[in-house]
Order: C-alpha cells, then structure tokens, then sequence
C-alpha cells in the first residue's frame, strides 16, 4: 500500500494494482462487421448474432477485419441500448487491445507502480485535471518541485513495414492537445506524449504521417519545443492488459 496526496494536500492511502486486470470473462466471437464507427455486429460462440458498443472513434485500419476472433465486456446496465463492448481482437497474431477508455489506467497503474523510470519521483496523480483552453489532462503528476502533464494515445495500427502508426485517421483534436502540452512546457511544466501500443506484432514506433500530415509535423513542433515523447507496449490478452516494454520511436 501506498499514500499520495488528494487535491488538498493531505495524504491517503490507495491500493496498487498490479495489472488492468478484467472483473469478468470476457466473451469470445467473431467479427461481422464494424459500421457507423461505434457498433459492431459479432457472431458469439453459440450462433447468437449480437450488436455490441465499439469504444474507438478510429478508422481501426488494421484492426477490424470480418471473421477474426473477438472479445466482449456484458454490462447490465438499463440504461445502456447496446450491452455489449468490444474489447479487442485477434488477428490471427496477436491480441489487438481496441478500447481507448483502457490506456489511461494502464499508464496510471503503471507509474504508481514504478514500472515507468522516468515517472518516480512524483507523490500526487490524478486523472482529467482541466487545464489549457477547456480541456482536460489525462494524467496530472506533481511533487514538491514540478508539475507533470501526461497526455496517452492508444496505438492500434501496424503496417506491412512493422511499424507501428499513430493516428489512424485525421485527429484535429490530437494535434490541439500536442499545442497544448507545449504551452505547459512554455509555463515551466514537464509535458509529455505518451503512446501506448496495445499490440505486438511491430517493432518501431512512427507518427502516420501519411494520414495525418499535420499531425506528424504538429508532434515534430512539440518534441523541438520540449514535450517528451514515451511509447510503450502493452501485453494484451483476454485476462489482463500490463505495460511490457518500451518501443523505438522515430518522428521521419
């Protein structure tokens, strides 16, 4: 167990945990087809043809290919019209991690749990701290000495070439966050761009500049003006999801 400090500054103790570890089965099937970006049509394991929620706004370009093994998330929940959610998929590789509601506590449990060297020397972290021009961090870091902006993108594209690609699609609200981490680094603050892979099957990490030009010059800008860059891989699998190893990056 460990503490860290609450928005007023007095400490609490909080429980690690050591992986995103699911709080269900998952449920196996396969891909129909992925439509109007958020639904997805899959086929469960007993013939049933359901409807499930799809957690990625994305193109998904490598990532959604009919008949490739699936995993789902059920929640009960009345008020949800869709009670499925697809979680990830495998492309006859690898497991494929889909959901980019999951990065941010990935790289959350991680710092808290050491396993990220350059992140340990902060006492406080909090999640969707406001900041900028009405938006909202991902992670906030502090400790007596600095403040932290961590902003985590989930990575889902590889290429013929081995490389994993960030985005998959035009991002202009990527390219406004980048811009603001460098204000951050302007004010004085550690910025930083964090991508996470939630796959295997790559060896390199590269912004997709042949998708979004203006994104890969936009995070070419922010690395020169001072905002870090981290890629990591994470290991994805029905049961839990944990960052592994760190990627090679390069920006051209």
């Amino acid at each position: 167990m460990k503490a860290r400090s609450n928005r007023k500054g007095r400490k609490e103790k909080f429980f690690v945990l050591e992986l995103m570890k699911f709080n269900q089965s998952l449920i196996p099937g396969k891909l129909i087809k992925r439509y109007k970006r958020f639904l997805a049509d899959i086929e469960l394991e007993n013939g049933e043809i359901i409807t499930a929620h799809c957690p990625n706004s994305g193109s998904m370009k490598s990532c959604q290919t009919p008949g490739w093994e699936v995993r789902l998330s059920y929640h009960d929940i009345p008020s949800r019209k869709y009670k499925h959610t697809w979680e990830m998929v495998h492309n006859e590789n690898c497991w494929i991690g889909i959901n980019t509601g999951i990065p941010n506590q990935i790289v959350e449990e991680a710092i808290q749990n050491g396993k990220i060297d350059t992140l340990m020397s902060y006492t406080e972290i909090r999640r969707e701290v406001r900041y900028g021009k009405n938006s909202r961090i991902d992670i906030f870091l502090q400790n007596d000495k600095e403040s932290c902006y961590i902003e985590v993108k989930n990575v889902t594209l590889v290429e013929e070439d081995d490389v994993y690609y960030f985005p998959d699609s035009v991002t202009e609200r990527g390219r406004k966050h980048l811009y603001e981490l460098i204000e951050m680094v302007k004010e004085g603050h550690r910025a930083i761009m964090f991508f996470l892979v939630q796959r295997n099957d790559g060896k390199l990490f590269m912004p997709a500049s042949h998708i979004d030009h203006r994104y890969a010059e936009s995070l070419k800008e922010a690395f020169a003006k001072g905002v870090e860059i981290l890629v990591y891989r994470a290991d994805v699998n029905p049961e839990s999801i944990v960052l592994a190893d760190k990627i090679p990056w390069r920006l051209e």
